[in-house]
């Protein structure tokens, strides 16, 4: 597509009214997060329903609820007060490559992480640049594991600074901070602002947006997102990743 960079703005932003509108959460894993009320609940649910957000949807949504159940829908609860016993039903968990004992890893992690890191939000904000949180996701990552675990159980959480565009916890950060007044994603962090967020670079927003001219770069890795978010931030320097509702819905939804 020929448009200029007028027209390119007009046909996402009209693309992003589209597709994020509550209709959006039906058949989206950020539909996990929504089932609570509880700050903590909603970031432990939403950072474990991205953990598994991969492969076919309507299995990654199953798979979110059957964690959910197996942390009997209180997340927070489970996490800080399990004892080992009831880590047990835990271990037939499986999503792809993510097996009962990464789940067990996570709880662990996450425990970790709340009782001696002040929560997830206070790490991701310590470590946050003026618009980037990449830094902060590699420093996230040391922090949660920093518990003993399992070597194979690290690949579970992306790290830019090793080249990857670490899509899932980009689309979980979406969640966490923007606050759009449509009701798809939570914006309960308030120490972050959407400004500081990527966009979630997978093959299909990838695909997108080397169409509309938006990435040149072939490979979705860390460099192609950071130019993917320099064209976004030029659409809208506040809120660029309101366009991965535009770039998502073009490629799922239309086969752009």
């Amino acid at each position: 597509m020929d448009l200029t960079a007028q027209q390119l703005k007009t046909f996402l932003d009209s693309k992003v009214e589209q597709y994020n509108t509550l209709e959006f959460i039906e058949t989206d894993p950020v539909q996990i997060p929504h089932l609570f009320s509880k700050k903590e609940d909603i970031e432990i649910a939403g950072f474990l329903a991205a953990t598994i957000s991969w492969g076919n949807r309507k299995s990654i949504i199953k798979n979110c609820h059957r964690m959910m159940d197996l942390l009997e829908y209180s997340p927070y609860d489970f996490v800080i007060n399990h004892k080992e016993s009831d880590l047990k039903p835990l271990e037939s968990f499986v999503h792809r490559t993510f097996n009962g004992l990464d789940f067990i890893t996570f709880i662990k992690g996450l425990k970790h992480i709340y009782s001696k890191h002040n929560g997830i939000e206070t790490v991701f904000t310590k470590y946050a640049e003026e618009n980037s949180l990449q830094t902060s996701i590699h420093e996230f990552k040391k922090a949660f594991f920093e518990i003993e675990h399992l070597q194979r159980t690290e690949k579970h959480i992306s790290d830019p600074l090793k080249k990857s565009a670490a899509k899932r916890i980009n689309m979980y950060l979406r969640w966490m901070i923007r606050n759009d007044k449509h009701g798809v994603d939570l914006g309960i962090w308030k120490t972050l602002k959407p400004s500081q967020l990527s966009c979630p670079l997978d093959v299909h927003s990838g695909n997108v947006a080397r169409k509309l001219g938006l990435l040149s770069r072939t490979q979705n890795d860390a460099k192609a997102l950071t130019e993917l978010d320099n064209a976004l931030r030029q659409l809208d320097p506040k809120d660029p990743v309101k366009y991965d509702f535009a770039l998502f819905g073009l490629g799922v939804f239309e086969s752009f």
